[in-house]
């Protein structure tokens, strides 16, 4: 009753209101602010006098100034909860809107918050019906699949044979558009639909003891987008069965794979669809192939432009193999597309072969393969070979038989382009020896590896600079120890590294990726080094006397010029 008694001493309210007041709100269980409004106080002037009270400046907010990546700083559960929203961030500053200044839960969760996200924050005071109104940003996804779940009650009792008869309902499925008539079909397509809008790589539907958890993938990290009850995870999960036409509604004991198209906020895009028998029900995992997309040019990759350079002085050569290596998600067949994108298509014969083809480029003869008829890489490749090829790209080489075809085809005057699974450039090498492949066979033909990753970019904007000193100056100089003293040059004479900040635009500091790069181009001396059989460190250190970067010193490159944090160098 603190501040009953800061209006009694201001004179904004007589004795006997205060009474009533009190009254009210002990015995009736009243909010302070109607019994206040019901003896004549005007909201306004109660929101003034609450601002005076708890020190805290009164700000107005309208729906449309509060940015929904500014919303992310807070979960909605603990926002809606306390009453209190993220507003915006100012000056490296997180401004936070409040109901109530008084209610210490409120307080410990926005402490809790800006702790654990380690940036500072400043209150103001903001009327319940203004949070009201912005809160409703929060319910973009959750509200429209809310509503959909409402009209389920009454259709869904979570057995197989109601789910089965639902879903019989959606047989008549058009291949690119999503229908959005039955309550499950129309929980489905907002999840694509929200999951395109806010560029997700990938949709997880992951069922728990006692609900289903949506997560989507965004720049590399996994956000929950979305809960729903346990009961909707058998039909959730049909309904995409069926939208891929190929995947059997009846097993659920074992893994399957396929496929789907929509037309979605005017794009047709891709669905790659994996199912995967858990404890508690079939985990879905949906890739995001946008192909309307098109290719990226080398340099919206993040390469810099002496890589680039080197890359279209490969690409010109009439023969040899390209091989890109990084971990599942790290952009290899993002820089696939973009070297073929190089290439003469007009006047060269350009074949792939892929699993499965992810993006529409014109010029290109694309085949996907289809292991369950027996159509590999490899026999793909036997065929490809026999259709005139100037340049070939094959999805991945997986096997010995794959990676001596392309091989062959290398040192018969075809260009081939192809990736492969080890952690860095160097280690293509002892890989494709390790499958079975001739050193003496690798030496003439392989002419370039590159090893990449994806990481953060800063935003425009959304940078400072941070002193290369102490420990970070001793962190650089062993990194580049080993490298010639002229391409040390290109790190010693630096004096900033930088970080990203978070912005009112940008509450992260952080968006989209680029790809770090280590281009390992097979000289004369890196021949030699193949023809011993060498383990990677003898690659590496054969690398090295020729200038190779790593892509830890490409992201260090990155933080000088401020497109990279220092922060994700470390993690690399």
């Amino acid at each position: 009753m603190a501040f009953l008694d800061f209006l009694l001493n201001k004179g904004a309210i007589s004795s006997s209101v205060a009474d009533d007041v009190r009254m009210r709100v002990e015995t009736k269980g009243e909010q302070m602010d109607s019994a206040l409004a019901a003896h004549g106080m005007n909201p306004d002037t109660m929101l003034g006098l609450r601002s005076e009270y708890a020190g805290i400046p009164l700000r107005a907010v309208e729906e449309k100034d509060v940015s929904f990546k500014v919303l992310e700083y807070a979960p909605e559960e603990s926002a809606l909860h306390y009453k209190f929203i993220p507003l915006a961030v100012e000056k490296g500053i997180l401004e936070i809107g409040i109901v109530d200044p008084d209610n210490i839960g409120a307080r410990d969760a926005i402490q809790f918050i800006a702790s654990k996200l380690d940036i500072p924050y400043k209150l103001f005071l903001i009327s319940e019906s203004d949070f009201t109104e912005t809160a409703k940003k929060y319910k973009g996804l959750s509200g429209e699949v809310n509503k959909a779940l409402s009209e389920l009650e009454t259709e869904l009792d979570g057995d197989d044979e109601t789910v089965a008869s639902l879903e019989a309902k959606s047989d008549d499925i058009s291949q690119t558009q999503i229908i959005e008539d039955a309550p499950v079909t129309k929980i489905v397509a907002v999840i694509l639909r929200h999951a395109i809008e806010g560029n997700a790589s990938d949709v997880h539907i992951e069922p728990l003891e006692d609900k289903v958890r949506v997560r989507f993938r965004v720049d590399g990290l996994m956000h929950t987008s979305l809960v729903l009850p346990a009961k909707v995870q058998s039909a959730v999960v049909a309904r995409i069965k069926i939208l891929t036409t190929s995947m059997k509604l009846d097993e659920k004991r074992k893994p399957q794979d396929g496929r789907f198209s929509a037309h979605i906020e005017g794009r047709k895009v891709d669905f790659r669809v994996s199912t995967f028998p858990t404890y508690y029900g079939e985990k879905v995992v949906m890739r995001i192939l946008d192909t309307g997309k098109g290719a990226l040019k080398l340099e919206q990759l993040g390469m810099r432009q002496e890589d680039i350079a080197i890359v279209r002085e490969m690409l010109d050569r009439p023969y040899g193999i390209i091989l890109l290596t990084g971990p599942t998600g790290s952009g290899k067949t993002t820089t696939l597309y973009s070297m073929l994108s190089e290439v003469d298509r007009d006047k060269k014969n350009v074949v792939s072969l892929e699993d499965p083809v992810e993006y529409n480029m014109p010029g290109v003869s694309q085949s996907q393969v289809r292991p369950e008829i027996d159509y590999t890489f490899a026999n793909g490749l036997r065929s490809i070979l026999r259709q005139d090829p100037d340049i070939i790209m094959v999805g991945e080489i997986r096997d010995k038989e794959t990676a001596q075809l392309a091989i062959q085809a290398a040192l018969t005057g075809h260009l081939v382009f192809s990736t492969i699974h080890t952690n860095t450039a160097s280690g293509v090498i002892p890989r494709l020896i390790d499958m079975g492949v001739d050193p003496f066979l690798i030496a003439p033909t392989l002419a370039l590896a590159i090893g990449q990753r994806l990481v953060p970019a800063i935003c425009k904007g959304a940078k400072k600079e941070r002193l290369i000193e102490g420990g970070i100056r001793e962190m650089i100089s062993q990194q580049i120890k080993d490298l010639p003293a002229e391409r040390q040059m290109l790190f010693s004479e630096k004096t900033f590294v930088h970080d990203a900040v978070p912005t009112a635009d940008c509450p992260s500091g952080t968006r989209g990726r680029l790809g770090v790069f280590e281009l390992l181009r097979v000289d004369r001396s890196v021949e030699e080094v193949i023809l011993t059989k060498p383990v990677e460190e003898e690659v590496y250190k054969a690398a090295r006397i020729q200038g190779m970067l790593t892509m830890k010193e490409d992201a260090l490159l990155k933080s000088f010029d401020g497109s990279v944090s220092f922060e994700e160098v470390n993690m690399l």
